[in-house]
């Protein structure tokens, strides 16, 4: 009895697929969903406990579930190999099945990933960092999955037939998106190198202003009188980025002129009584005082003062009214240019009186 049941089964019902083996089949289906079915209620159970929501919730169970149920559907087609050997669009059913799930949880994973980095980002207070972070981690997935589909597929061989078939097409393609690639890939060179954040005081090339926002194609500026400049990271990595709060710290250089016939000594004590009371100048670098040069009208002294790099230009602007007011108060001569005219004969100067007579 039990041999010939076995060999029954053994027999074909539909397109060579046999008793046993569709037997085979609804048995991993069911297990397949069973415990599919398990695993997300019991993910769903952790989320409502843990604090790790980000990583344990109704998506993640979700995705877990199906990701349980898609290596299920992998035995099944084991089972049936013989019924997948069928043709599909020219490849395989099997493979092609294969392919569509690598293509699907890598999507799922990576577009997870991406929004874990954002909302990471939005609570660290660096979000276009971990935005331009994301966006790299997810195109890169991608671009490996399709790599590893195209292979499995056997596309290589024909996608390079098919780029050479192009001809003018491809080559027109190819000058239209050089642009949009360079500015892809430096805005990925640019995340590395970090030469900017979004609120930093820089200059590139001409344009000066707080960096507004970094994106993969271009990097926005707000300049100081209140225009947004969009500049294409190719440019910006190109350029020469001067970053002015990339240090902690940043130094006001100023010079100050007084009369020859003033006390430099005594302008340089002046100076240095009002940058110990100033808050914003740091103790450490110390400040430097010096008479850095003798001009044509006046003694020049350099001062050099360290101070927090946020507080650059408030302090810069209240160094110089404070030094104008103490010299004038302590009578110290600001001099304007001064020129010695000199004649090689002399002059006659006729002057008039009121009455019209005239003395020379």
């Amino acid at each position: 009895m039990i041999p010939e049941l076995l060999e029954y089964l053994q027999n074909s019902f539909f397109y060579g697929l046999s008793y046993y083996s569709g037997l085979k089949l609804i048995l991993v289906v069911v297990i397949g969903l069973f415990v599919s079915y398990f695993i997300e209620k019991r993910v769903k159970k952790l989320s409502e406990t843990t604090k790790q929501t980000w990583i344990l919730n109704e998506e993640t169970a979700g995705l877990i579930s199906t990701f349980v149920l898609a290596i299920f559907v992998v035995l099944a087609l084991n089972v049936i190999e013989s019924f997948v050997t069928y043709q599909l669009f020219g490849f395989d059913l099997k493979i092609l099945t294969y392919s569509l799930l690598i293509i699907y949880f890598t999507y799922r994973i990576s577009n997870r990933s991406k929004r874990y980095l954002l909302l990471k980002g939005s609570q660290e207070g660096k979000f276009a960092e971990y935005r331009l972070k994301a966006t790299v981690f997810h195109y890169s997935a991608m671009i490996i999955a399709f790599g590893i589909v195209f292979q499995m597929l056997g596309l290589t061989d024909r996608l390079g037939t098919l780029l050479v078939a192009g001809g003018i097409t491809g080559i027109i393609l190819g000058f239209a998106s050089q642009t949009v690639v360079a500015n892809f890939i430096s805005g990925i060179f640019l995340y590395f190198d970090k030469p900017l954040k979004i609120g930093d005081s820089v200059q590139i090339g001409t344009n000066s202003g707080i960096v507004n926002d970094i994106k993969m194609m271009s990097t926005r500026i707000r300049t100081w009188d209140g225009v947004l400049v969009r500049i294409p990271n190719e440019k910006v990595f190109n350029s020469e980025i001067v970053n002015n709060k990339k240090y902690p710290a940043r130094r006001v250089d100023i010079v100050v002129g007084i009369a020859y016939k003033e006390d430099a000594q005594r302008a340089m004590d002046i100076i240095s009584k009002i940058l110990e009371d100033m808050t914003y100048v740091l103790v450490e670098p110390e400040f430097q005082i010096f008479v850095n040069d003798l001009g044509n009208s006046s003694v020049d002294i350099s001062v050099k003062a360290w101070t927090p790099s946020e507080k650059w230009y408030d302090v810069k602007m209240e160094l110089v009214k404070n030094i104008k007011k103490e010299f004038d108060r302590e009578k110290v001569e600001i001099p304007f240019p001064q020129r010695t005219v000199w004649f090689p004969q002399d002059l006659k100067i006729k002057i008039e009186k009121e009455t019209g007579e005239k003395i020379e």
